[in-house]
């Protein structure tokens, strides 16, 4: 029954990013709720049904695949700071490439966020996932984070091509001339600022201070 709850949770967290994001869909929604509510709706969803996949791949049977080392832990104590800063400073930011990003205040010449990473949001997925992979070697969260894996590196691809049809290819590539699918470490920087610096410190506390309470493990090494 463990097994069943958590193949649910997993088939509907996925159909719930398809099934929203197909054209007639995703219009009619925005037409009945409007842009914001369609986000706020579509949002809340996929947070209820995320927490709902780690909770039910935290009740499945244990069947180890691979131990646990304490090189693992650091690995994983250095890789979610640099997810966590990267989610930080895309958060709200304008990226008509990317999901959820708005056109305005984009500057093709000064992409911001987007200049480090075409699609941020997903990078930070995809590195909290490859972290939390390496950590946890039972089969329920190899095939839950090895499944987000796979999840963020076909969506950059399929966000790429939708935002193309939707934007026109002249359009897309104007907008996405200084921007790549693969990281650029130096653009980072210009997309800091002192109170996103400030939120992320705030946050990578609060991560390491909840999450004994709220996952049942310390992340500490």
């Amino acid at each position: 029954m463990d097994w069943l709850n958590f193949a649910l949770a997993l088939t509907v967290f996925f159909a719930s990013h398809a099934v929203p994001a197909i054209p007639a869909v995703k219009a009619r929604g925005k037409a009945a709720l409007g842009p914001a509510g369609y986000a706020a709706v579509f949002g809340t969803l996929s947070l209820v049904v995320l927490i709902w996949v780690i909770i039910a791949a935290g009740e499945a049977p244990y069947v180890e695949v691979w131990p646990q080392y304490p090189w693992m832990r650091w690995s994983a104590n250095i890789v979610m700071p640099v997810a966590l800063l990267i989610l930080t400073l895309a958060a709200g930011q304008p990226n008509p490439l990317s999901f959820g990003g708005r056109k305005a205040g984009f500057d093709p010449a000064r992409p911001g966020i987007a200049g480090f990473a075409r699609h941020p949001l997903l990078w930070a997925l995809l590195l909290w996932s490859a972290a939390h992979l390496l950590v946890n070697g039972d089969l329920a969260h190899v095939i839950l984070f090895a499944a987000f894996a796979i999840f963020c590196l076909a969506g950059m691809g399929m966000l790429d091509r939708r935002r193309m049809r939707e934007l026109g290819s002249e359009e897309w590539s104007r907008l996405a001339a200084q921007t790549s699918n693969t990281p650029r470490a130096w653009r980072l920087r210009s997309a800091m600022s002192l109170p996103r610096l400030l939120a992320f410190t705030a946050i990578w506390a609060a991560v390491l201070a909840a999450h004994p309470h709220v996952i049942g493990v310390s992340p500490l090494p």
